[in-house]
């Protein structure tokens, strides 16, 4: 089975640090966010990979060719024009028509059971499955309709009136059925392949019940690398043991003064802190600097831009 990873977008809440860095490769303890889900997909053996990019197109391509990433084979389909998700993954339809693969978003980190999701994606018999997620915030995010173990509906788009708790994960195995309903031109998948395979043969939904969390706000962000309930954290060992690649706090090569003071934070490569200064509760993304004396809290930082967020 092969993956299709959609990491083409612009990132546009996470900026202005996604101006810089493209936002598959904003670091979640130090590791790429792509790696977790590159990581998680080697596990269950799945390791052809095609990654549709735009933005930071080229960084994009060598920070992933950096890494000694074996056993994977990872080949890119660059757009010069963004097309979306549904757009981008028609580009892709001859790479993907001779059998199931599974699609999924670069800027999620979840510890979805991918053999589970398969097993129960086969015996279904239907073109689709998509993984849901229980949350309270599912109103605000936009809940999935979903009726005698199908999906129906989302945030209400089709008028069903069927609401629930569950969101959409951003994950889903589809059969090559779903190109028959896919716009070569910029489109989204769920107005166009969900809404054709809903109609023609069925959407199923399978219920992810362990840890799941999208990184593309500061919040979300900034509460994976440093929340009481750090979702990476769990995955440490088996990202280690995929790709040979540990999450880790404090880069190697973080200089931090013997009179600074680190308190639940990241520190990432090349970065500077200097004597005296406090980090609390805060990312320091690559390169980023703190001088002398300084206090930084609830806040995220590069080489260019500081955001302090509401404690």
């Amino acid at each position: 089975m092969k993956a299709f990873v959609l990491a083409a977008g612009f990132g546009t809440r996470l900026r202005p640090f996604t101006l810089h860095l493209p936002k598959p490769l904003i670091p979640i303890l130090n590791v790429p966010a792509i790696l977790y889900t590159f990581a998680l997909l080697k596990e269950v053996g799945i390791t052809d990979i095609i990654c549709n990019i735009h933005h930071h197109a080229a960084d994009i391509c060598k920070s992933i060719e950096s890494f000694d990433l074996d056993g994977l084979s990872i080949s890119f389909s660059e757009e010069k024009t963004i097309l979306g998700t549904g757009g981008g993954l028609k580009k892709c339809e001859r790479l993907l028509d001779d059998g199931d693969f599974l699609l999924i978003n670069s800027d999620i980190i979840a510890d979805i059971d991918f053999a589970a999701f398969v097993r129960r994606h086969q015996e279904s018999g239907l073109p689709g499955t998509l993984a849901l997620y229980a949350t309270s915030d599912a109103h605000a995010i936009g809940s999935v309709g979903v009726e005698n173990g199908q999906v129906r509906d989302f945030r209400n788009m089709r008028n069903t009136g069927l609401a629930s708790s569950l969101i959409y994960t951003g994950t889903a195995l589809l059969s090559p059925d779903i190109f028959r309903y896919l716009n070569d031109e910029y489109s989204s998948i769920v107005d166009t392949g969900f809404t054709g395979l809903i109609d023609h043969g069925g959407l199923g939904a399978f219920r992810h019940s362990g840890s799941w969390m999208d990184i593309g706000t500061p919040e979300n962000y900034l509460n994976a690398n440093t929340g009481s309930n750090m979702l990476p954290e769990r995955l440490t060992r088996r990202v280690r043991e995929a790709i040979g690649i540990e999450p880790r706090r404090v880069a190697a090569d973080a200089s931090i003064a013997p009179e600074a003071t680190v308190i639940h934070s990241v520190i990432g490569s090349g970065c500077v802190i200097g004597n005296g200064a406090v980090i609390e509760n805060s990312v320091l993304l690559p390169g980023a600097k703190a001088v002398m004396g300084e206090h930084l809290r609830n806040s995220i930082r590069d080489r260019h831009e500081t955001l302090r967020l509401a404690e």
